[in-house]
């Protein structure tokens, strides 16, 4: 009897197996697959814990779970000022970004000195006053605010990118 049991069991976990080898197509069900469509955040030297820089993440980090496009930052290191942020702000501009944030004193007046040089790519200022053509300005200073309407820019952004 006990050899019995013992082939019944046996039985069941080679049936076990054999489903779970043909239904695995290799995809890992946890991997998230992301579109070609992008946008890119400049923050301070904190990166995205920067008060100013948080609420903008995340509302990124939620348009990105809607459209599946990319965000990603990039911290201006040394000193914040116009002149050392507009570097990492071509970065940025040259990079595969569809769409630009800046938050933070540095990358606000880096952008206002040089959005004109990027006439092709779109740019969201965070706390900025200056719009332009290719600039849209979040003046609200209320975290919550602030993370709506960027999550709707980056969504608009992410989903015309696709």
């Amino acid at each position: 009897m006990r050899w019995l049991a013992g082939g019944a069991l046996v039985l069941v976990l080679a049936v076990v197996g054999l489903v779970v080898w043909l239904s695995d197509d290799g995809v890992d069900l946890r991997a998230r697959v992301y579109t070609q469509s992008s946008a890119c955040l400049l923050t301070p030297a904190a990166g995205v814990s920067d008060p100013a820089a948080a609420p903008v993440w995340a509302g990124m980090q939620q348009a990105s779970l809607a459209t599946n496009g990319k965000v990603s930052f990039l911290e201006v290191d040394g000193r914040q000022t116009a002149e050392n942020a507009a570097t990492y702000l071509a970065t940025l501009a040259q990079g595969d970004c569809d769409l630009v944030l800046v938050a933070g004193a540095g990358p606000v007046a880096a952008l206002e000195q040089s959005s004109a040089s990027f006439p092709q790519i779109h740019f969201v200022s965070v706390g900025g006053s200056k719009a332009q053509a290719n600039v849209s300005v979040v003046a609200d200073s209320d975290a919550n605010a602030v993370s709506a309407q960027v999550k709707s820019l980056v969504e608009s952004a992410l989903r015309s990118g696709e």
